[in-house]
């Protein structure tokens, strides 16, 4: 990938991937994923990957590597180019990126190709659930001593992160907090990224934090917001205690792969986009 390719990179995940989230501007979404991307083409060039069909990016994929942990981050193929072997190709290069690392994590889709792909690396699979619906902030505690820190609680995020993952966050969280994301912190015991009522990540040292924070992140989106909670494995049942409790309604998600030498990945929710 090359800068110049930033822009078509997203086009594409745009029109296969993306989700947008409510009452969000196209310019808006746009400004934050080119800056996402742009970001891990900056940290990570040698798992910056895009293909092209006659000199038009339509594929993309990018990983990253944080403290010797492997992580990809982004995957799209153009519909024209699906089945071709397009995207195995792609997603061979982000591998062979990580090949010297101790640990591998991949957050996936529910397409079926993108999971048998994940799937031949031999990493084991932890199925997902996802929970989203308006909470019921009535059944909410009082969540007044979790604080919103920005760049003064990324100290906290990224300790958190190194216990919890096997590498901290530090590095990748100050972009999505300046497109719109919020750092919330319960005193040193947890921390959670959110974009307005939906998590992007939440980490903690001990459950009571970790359910507790949760709950701030809905209590903040405010009354009749919708909240999204993706990628639920195995191991964080904490927090499908609080979405039920909440009232939100859960359904199948895509599956996590993960092996190597982690951390226990508990209490914790990861990011799609830095896992």
């Amino acid at each position: 990938m090359r800068d110049e390719d930033v822009v078509d990179a997203d086009r594409v995940c745009a029109e296969v991937l993306y989700t947008t989230f409510d009452g969000e501007r196209e310019v808006v979404r746009a400004a934050r994923q080119h800056a996402r991307i742009r970001h891990l083409l900056s940290t990570d060039p040698g798992g910056s990957w895009v293909a092209e069909s006659d000199g038009r990016v339509e594929g993309v994929g990018l990983a990253l590597i944080r403290e010797g942990v492997w992580g990809f981050s982004l995957f799209g193929v153009a519909e024209s180019l699906q089945g071709r072997g397009v995207g195995r190709e792609l997603f061979a290069r982000c591998w062979a990126y990580g090949e010297g690392a101790r640990a591998h994590l991949i957050l996936s889709s529910t397409n079926p190709q993108a999971m048998a792909t994940y799937a031949h690396t031999g990493l084991p699979i932890r199925p997902c659930v996802a929970a989203a619906g308006i909470p019921d902030l009535e059944r909410a505690p009082d969540v007044d001593d979790v604080v919103e820190a920005g760049e003064a609680g990324l100290e906290v995020a990224d300790a958190i992160g190194r216990e919890l993952r096997g590498a901290g966050h530090g590095r990748d969280l100050p972009v999505p907090m300046a497109h719109g994301a919020r750092l919330l912190v319960f005193e040193d015991r947890a921390f959670a990224v959110a974009r307005g009522s939906n998590l992007i990540m939440l980490g903690a040292r001990d459950v009571p934090a970790a359910q507790h924070t949760l709950w701030a992140v809905f209590a903040t989106g405010g009354p009749g917001a919708t909240v999204n909670v993706d990628f639920l494995t195995a191991g964080q049942d904490w927090a499908l205690r609080v979405c039920l409790d909440a009232r939100l309604s859960l359904s199948p998600d895509g599956p996590m792969f993960a092996g190597g030498t982690l951390g226990p990945l508990a209490p914790y929710i990861p990011s799609g986009a830095y896992l």
